[in-house]
């Protein structure tokens, strides 16, 4: 009888926990995966450097709600992946790296020998950014070690994990691992007693901000039916955009950065918190505007309180406190509470008119009209993606990605893989600087034929950077870039390229043609736009 090897028992764990592709590089200590996938393990995906396989890992979390898994080799492999790791951490998204180390065999404890890829202490890498992190050294220790890394990504509040196996360690016999079930975390029932006795007693109304935990506890349903019990303003963090049908008559669809949806928050008698821990970049640094009362549900006990301190906090998973809440809670209707729609038109409207901002909600609206229902918006960090990222319309949850967590430049072409790989249409909003941290991904898109649009605006450099610059007087140095000649870079990779002038009608044109195509294409648009108010910390008014 043939034994069945670590690697092959690791894949088959992840198979079993929902994992039908990992994102990965081989290397001499990690070819055991390759050799060893095939039925009953995810397929793996190869991909042209190891911060995608991360990237693409996490945007296919964001984008199912399910498992990411990453493989990569021992030394620079491991280390390559580190900077989109930390974007995973930021944006506690559930993804397990699998990394290999050098053999038990060949190590001697407390020295370096000058091992192939040796370091001193590789998982130390990942120690500050990860959730947990295993350092099996035997068979048995190594099926430990996945099944909890597993338990771990995906129990209340996910996030990345990361596990390095020694390559011989990966040659060995093991038997299968069990996979257990995440833990689930339900309230207190006085929590959410507490809860519904301060909305009963909301004086000038509740508005609801939204944060990602709505979104990672599958409570859309909920919360849209919590809003309209409440008849309640629903405010939405980036990473909880889609939440609520686009066109809700109680969505914002706005940042909380504009002055006229800072004054709805301000001026509410009761801010309910859902999911969210109140970070810097939401709430121009702590210095937004809050009303005299605060409720706050968190699946986290550190986000309940980390940076406001609220009258109510209930932990428990958001969808379960909902749940709860909407058994107790009675319908009301307020006829003098502000419109939530007729704010958000007269915001756009503002902005349309505005010659700093005119052109940017020209090119909002060559992209929604050009945007299907189905697509998974992949943002950068860049001034295009900042404008799509907060104002952009989204149709539904997890359909919207966009890096505002650890501001990791170059997420959003590698990200676009996940989502494209598990058939899911993605368009890439990127600036031609950022581009260029991933180019040979167009290679990945080309070969696998991904349904990846990349849409690409051409100011010339690193458009924010320099923008800064400008607004502060100084010169402008080190952000001004040379580009290629982007037809013949998309015609060089396989790619159909389309190059226009201006974010208007040809844009649209241009974009509607590509998403229409079920392979990948590239778009290009020269223009340039002025930042809105939510880029970093760097809020204009």
């Amino acid at each position: 009888m043939t034994e069945t090897s670590v690697a092959r028992r690791v894949l088959e764990a992840f198979e079993r926990a929902g994992v039908r592709h990992a994102f990965g590089l081989p290397g001499v200590h990690n070819l055991a995966f390759w050799r060893d996938a095939g039925p009953g393990t995810p397929e793996i995906v190869g991909v042209r450097h190891e911060q995608t396989a991360v990237y693409a890992a996490d945007g296919l979390a964001r984008a199912t709600g399910g498992l990411g898994l990453a493989l990569t080799t021992t030394g620079p492999g491991a280390a390559n992946a580190a900077g989109a790791f930390g974007e995973a951490a930021a944006a506690g998204s559930p993804v397990v790296l699998v990394a290999s180390e050098v053999s038990t065999a060949l190590r001697r404890p407390g020295t370096v020998r000058g091992l192939l890829h040796e370091s001193r202490d590789q998982a130390g890498i990942f120690a500050p950014l990860a959730k947990a992190v295993y350092r099996p050294r035997t068979a048995d220790e190594a099926g430990a070690a996945v099944a909890d890394a597993i338990r771990t990504a995906l129990s209340w509040p996910r996030g990345p994990v990361y596990v390095d196996i020694p390559t011989d360690v990966l040659d060995r016999p093991l038997g299968p691992i069990e996979v257990p079930a995440p833990a689930r975390l339900s309230p207190a029932p006085p929590q959410v007693e507490r809860l519904a006795a301060l909305l009963g007693d909301d004086g000038d109304g509740t508005v609801i901000w939204a944060g990602g935990g709505v979104v990672q506890s599958g409570a859309e349903a909920e919360l849209l039916a919590l809003a309209e019990r409440l008849d309640a303003p629903v405010v939405t963090t980036y990473a909880a955009r889609g939440v609520l049908p686009a066109g809700h008559p109680l969505l914002v669809g706005l940042p909380p950065h504009e002055p006229e949806v800072a004054e709805l928050i301000g001026t509410a008698g009761l801010l309910l918190a859902l999911g969210t821990d109140f970070d810097g970049m939401m709430t121009r640094n702590w210095r937004m505007p809050l009303p005299g009362r605060l409720a706050a549900v968190n699946c986290a006990e550190e986000y309940l309180a980390k940076n406001l301190t609220p009258d109510v906090a209930v932990l428990g998973d958001v969808r379960t406190v909902l749940t709860e809440l909407l058994g107790v809670l009675k319908p009301r209707r307020r006829e003098t509470a502000p419109r939530p729609a007729a704010l958000r038109e007269a915001v756009r409207g503002r902005l349309a008119a505005d010659p700093r901002t005119a052109e940017a909600m020209r090119f909002l609206a060559s992209v929604e009209s050009a945007v299907g229902d189905e697509t998974v918006i992949v943002c950068d960090m860049a001034i295009p993606g900042y404008w799509y990222g907060g104002y952009g319309r989204v149709a539904g949850g997890r359909l919207l990605q966009y890096p505002v967590g650890w501001g990791t430049l170059g997420y959003a072409l590698p990200a676009s893989i996940g989502p494209a790989t598990d058939g899911r249409p993605a368009l890439v909003i990127a600036g031609d600087g950022g581009l260029m941290f991933a180019l040979g991904e167009f290679m990945t898109l080309a070969e696998r034929r991904l349904p990846v649009t990349v849409l690409v605006l051409d100011d010339g450099g690193y458009g924010m950077l320099r923008y800064d610059q400008e607004v502060a007087g100084d010169q402008i140095r080190g952000t001004d870039l040379r580009n290629p000649d982007w037809e013949r870079l998309g015609e060089a990779f396989g790619v159909p390229p389309a190059v226009v002038d201006g974010v208007g009608e040809a844009l649209a044109r241009a974009l509607t043609e590509a998403l229409a195509d079920p392979g990948p294409r590239l778009v290009v648009a020269r223009a340039a736009l002025t930042p809105p108010k939510t880029t970093s910390p760097r809020w204009f008014e």
